[in-house]
């Protein structure tokens, strides 16, 4: 094994160690023995997942109707739908409208929603972390009935839908964690 490849290794390990030793404090459970085998191992996710949105209300907007939707709306939808985040306010981003994917049923639009927390000692930040959005356009709907929005988020697969999944900024700040993380391991 190269030492290009043991230094991934390494950092996914610690990645995933970092990550559930966040996931036991987070969810406030109470004795790690619980997590002594893989998480992949635990069978309640159902409990977890009640447990981390237990009296919290996720927020969403009104999204456009399908006869409403324009790229421009689109983009200004996305932007109220951050707003509704709750995250520091030294974070800022910016949205850019990517593509236009057509189908047999549908047309998607891809937007990207940059992330980053300049200072004034780095006004150019080391790294960023991206929100991808897809708004889905039906061509077979009535016009009146809303579009479909989902998104997610770099480096992960996991698709979220506005209004069933609570956003957590140490998601930005994890995709930023490993980005330079990768960047001091790698020398040109």
């Amino acid at each position: 094994m190269n030492d290009i490849e043991k230094t991934a290794h390494e950092l996914v390990d610690r990645v995933i160690e970092n990550s559930r030793k966040r996931l036991i404090r987070d969810l406030k459970i109470q004795t790690e023995i619980e997590f002594d085998r893989p998480v992949s191992s635990v069978k309640d996710y159902d409990g977890l997942l009640s447990r981390e949105t237990e009296n919290y209300e996720i927020p969403n907007i009104e999204w456009l109707n399908i006869d409403d939707f324009t790229v421009e709306k689109g983009k200004e939808k996305i932007s109220d739908f951050v707003k509704t985040w709750d995250y520091e306010k030294s974070w800022l981003y910016c949205i850019d409208f990517l593509r236009e994917e057509e189908d047999k049923y549908s047309k998607k639009y891809r937007y990207q929603v940059r992330w980053s927390v300049p200072t004034r000692r780095k006004p150019i930040p080391r790294a960023t972390a991206c929100v991808y959005f897809t708004i889905d356009v039906s061509k077979i709907k009535p016009g009146v009935y809303p579009v479909d929005v989902y998104y997610v988020f770099e480096t992960n697969k996991l698709v979220h839908k506005p209004g069933e999944s609570r956003f957590r900024e140490r998601w930005l700040k994890d995709i930023i964690e490993s980005k330079i993380m990768m960047m001091e391991a790698v020398t040109f």
